[in-house]
């Protein structure tokens, strides 16, 4: 391993807590995965010591809301990446709902270029192009010209296309270019938008509510047309149990559809709203416990493909407003890892389906770097501190968004440091991986 230009000792892989190994690495790709101390570290190589510490692959957020151009008073694309590298994520999917929106190569290649100046060491960054014109929904985007600049998939983001007519032909076209469509799943005439799921609690707040059938309905069509034409369509953050089942139902037949859902929905139910808490109004709304046991099983058992952040940022002055006026999303980046990590803590889910939807079925999807620690991949890898605590405050967010139901909350666990093709693109504060001199 004369190579070798980097050694991470004493890691536990995620899926195989009982061992311990050490991962080398040279010119940002994969030498090997060998068993602790079984080789000798290279002369001349870095060594870091990782003992209490889990590896993982590299994380791939395919759905993410960085806001610039134009709405940069919510996030920036050197803030959104900072907190996506402190979150350990190596690759990100950025949505079209910028202002002007991403319909042409122009507004995709401004965002590439503010990713290389302010992140050239990563994380990567990898465009979703409009579907339709201005996501108005009524003529298509041209999708040959984004898909050049650099656009990896489209879609209408949250507003879905209510033509089954022009959601057909954009399929289609999309399909042509060797793009996935990611649809928004929400009937336009069911309550789009409300943020708060339809039932007693709804009733209670006196609050518009979303039912869950009115995602489920979408997605049916989505899973018709997939079928129909043969063609492959991704389905955005599930929040429903009929969703779910509609999704099982397509897979048994053989449907190219594929699906994510979110760490919110995964850790918070529709009870996070309480009092009219604008931090827990997302889009689909939270919903109630059995549709998240659902959306566990599902995820458990690759029904669900992935996991997604839908990382959304807001500044405070937009959420704090009365309910039905702020606007929906939560900000995701910095706690996406530690909640679903803790549900694999608490056998709510297993390290191998968590490591299959953060960091291995979103690059087979959308053709992005994907890790699997052999020799030749990608050295995209996190060193995660499962015992660690840290209470997430607007202080200590690195995202220009505060908005999430976690705030004031104590987290275990954190990102010690995430690397990107073998370069370090984050370092707990105050804690050096690597020894002096090393």
């Amino acid at each position: 391993m004369s190579q070798v230009d980097m050694v991470i000792r004493a890691a536990t892989p995620a899926e195989r807590p009982e061992d311990q190994v050490d991962l080398f690495l040279a010119k940002g790709r994969v030498v090997g995965l060998e068993p602790a101390g079984s080789q000798p570290a290279p002369e001349g190589a870095k060594v870091a010591d990782a003992s209490g510490l889990v590896l993982l692959p590299g994380l791939t957020d395919a759905h993410a809301h960085l806001r610039e151009p134009g709405q940069e008073w919510k996030e920036t694309i050197a803030t959104g990446l900072a907190a996506a590298a402190k979150g350990g994520f190596a690759n990100v999917m950025c949505m079209a709902n910028t202002s002007p929106v991403n319909d042409n190569a122009s507004v995709t290649e401004f965002m590439l270029d503010r990713a290389t100046l302010s992140h050239p060491r990563g994380p990567r960054l990898f465009p979703i192009g409009a579907l339709t014109m201005g996501l108005e929904g009524t003529s298509l985007a041209p999708m040959a010209e984004l898909a050049r600049a650099g656009c990896k998939a489209v879609s209408n983001d949250g507003r879905p296309v209510a033509s089954t007519e022009i959601f057909r032909r954009a399929v289609e076209y999309a399909s042509d270019l060797g793009l996935t469509v990611i649809d928004h799943c929400e009937d336009p005439t069911l309550a789009p938008g409300a943020g708060v799921n339809e039932g007693v609690l709804s009733a209670r707040l006196g609050l518009r509510g979303q039912p869950d059938v009115g995602e489920a309905i979408q997605a049916a069509r989505d899973v018709l047309l997939a079928e129909y034409l043969g063609i492959s369509i991704h389905l955005a953050h599930v929040s429903s149990r009929h969703t779910v089942e509609v999704i099982r139902q397509a897979k048994a037949r053989g449907v190219a559809v594929s699906a994510e859902t979110c760490p919110h929905y995964l850790s918070f139910t529709e009870d996070a709203v309480g009092d009219y808490d604008t931090a827990a109004k997302v889009s689909p709304p939270l919903r109630t416990l059995q549709d998240q046991q659902a959306l566990l099983d599902a995820l458990e058992t690759g029904v669900i493909d992935i996991l997604a952040t839908d990382h959304a940022p807001h500044a405070a002055h937009e959420k704090e407003t009365p309910f039905e006026e702020a606007p929906n999303g939560i900000s995701g980046f910095e706690t996406a890892l530690c909640l679903t990590w803790g549900l694999v803590t608490r056998k709510a889910l297993s390290a191998k389906a968590l490591v299959r939807a953060w960091c291995h079925r979103p690059g087979e999807l959308f053709n992005l770097p994907v890790n699997r620690f052999a020799p030749g991949d990608p050295a995209d890898f996190l060193l995660f501190d499962p015992q660690a605590s840290w209470k997430v405050t607007a202080q200590a967010l690195v995202s220009k968004g505060k908005n999430t139901p976690c705030l004031g909350q104590t987290l275990t666990g954190a990102v010690r440091a995430n690397f990107v093709a073998g370069r370090l693109v984050h370092e707990a504060f105050g804690k050096k991986l690597f020894a002096e001199g090393s």
